[in-house]
């Protein structure tokens, strides 16, 4: 066969075709109700020429594995992509390999997919111009495990979908987000190094979401965040580093969320918390050498801060059980007039501020007099 199109057009259900090392420059290939296997022999690319998707796909039981996939049209009106999924089921798209891409990977209304051991690069330059790297849409149990998606406009979306993981995956120097989550529900992320980008994770409307083991690193920018944390309830953030980033995390209207066993190091802001933020639970985390540890709004505290290690802390421990015997009070003074006045963040090393920041420790005044650790632990924790 001289096309690809040509040999599926030929296919029949349970098929495996073989595609031959070489360039085959063809869009808009069409796979409809058949459910064959795709493996590329050698890498061979497949070259849209940037005038259109490269692969349609609408069927069930069918995987495509070892292609690259190359060139694929952009447009304001159309969600061009590397790999097109739709209405589909029980699938595996694996190994392959997309570069110079709109969208990469696009799945919408499937469901027991996963997409595995992908590399998605491009060359985004602003955000309208450019598509995610994994868009998946209206979906169930989806698993995106170990791929590597970098230079898109997000690294990996998910928008109305639910029951799915996100896992071992690496998703660095794209223009927004390195994942996204928009109305999703009962999903889990863990083991993904977020790096570089706009911002590491963004997590809004939605909820009961475990965010476990994930790295959020090098996030920087004046509205840049490792996690912004956004009318989402009822989830838990565990064992999770967040380094070098402007504002670690970003929380607003968010409920009943547990972060516990998390490292904060060297960030702007560890933890900043805005309106609306009840019943959060902070246990057992490492809040190492950030400018500040938590920045708060308001005078009213509904949130729970016990047995933390906080570097700043400067309590003793007579009883020597390894809880500080004076209670640790995380927000400052400054932090409260940093958020009212940025350019006030210039004075941030000096002596007057440590001043102001004590005098606001022994008498509260407009910060939360209840936001306290009360059990601050006098050594770090090693999990």
């Amino acid at each position: 066969m001289k096309t690809i199109q040509a040999a599926v057009d030929m296919a029949r259900d349970g098929d495996i075709l073989k595609i031959k090392s070489g360039t085959y420059k063809e869009h808009d290939i069409s796979i409809i109700d058949k459910s064959i296997s795709i493996i590329g022999e050698g890498l061979p690319v497949i070259d849209a020429q940037m005038k259109g998707t490269a692969l349609s796909i609408r069927a069930e039981n069918f995987s495509v594995e070892g292609l690259k996939i190359i060139n694929v049209g952009r447009s304001h009106t159309s969600d061009f992509a590397g790999i097109l999924v739709s209405n589909s089921k029980n699938f595996e798209l694996k190994n392959n390999r997309l570069d110079k891409v709109f969208f990469g990977i696009l799945l919408e209304r499937a469901s027991e997919g996963i997409i595995l051991g992908n590399k998605i690069t491009s060359n985004a330059k602003s955000q309208s111009t450019s598509g995610n790297g994994v868009h998946i849409w209206k979906s169930e149990k989806i698993t995106v495990k170990n791929n590597q998606v970098i230079g898109l406009r997000d690294g990996i979306y998910l928008e109305f979908v639910n029951n799915s993981e996100v896992i071992d995956n690496l998703c660095k120097d794209n223009l927004r987000y390195g994942l996204h989550f928009m109305f999703s529900d009962h999903d889990l992320y863990k083991g993904n190094v977020f790096e570089n980008n706009g911002a590491g994770v963004a997590v809004m409307y939605s909820k009961f979401i475990d965010m476990h083991n994930n790295k959020f690193r090098k996030n920087w920018g004046s509205a840049s965040y490792g996690l912004l944390l956004k009318e989402i309830n009822d989830s838990e953030l565990r064992n999770n580093i967040f380094e070098d980033n402007t504002i670690a995390i970003s929380a607003d209207n968010t409920n009943r969320i547990n972060y516990i066993e998390n490292n904060f190091r060297n960030n702007g802001y560890a933890v900043r918390i805005r309106g609306a933020v009840y019943d959060n639970n902070f246990q057992r985390n490492n809040f190492l050498y950030n400018s500040f540890d938590i920045a708060y709004t308001g005078k009213l505290n509904n949130n729970k801060f016990s047995h933390n290690y906080w570097s700043g802390y400067s309590g003793y421990d007579l009883d020597k059980n390894g809880i500080g015997d004076v209670p640790f009070r995380p927000v400052s003074l400054f932090s409260y007039l940093v958020n009212k006045t940025p350019e006030a963040i210039v004075l941030l090393r000096s002596t007057f501020i440590d001043l102001l920041d004590f005098s606001e420790k022994v008498s509260p005044i407009f910060t939360p007099a209840n936001l306290i650790d009360d059990q601050p632990l006098m050594k770090r924790i090693q999990w």
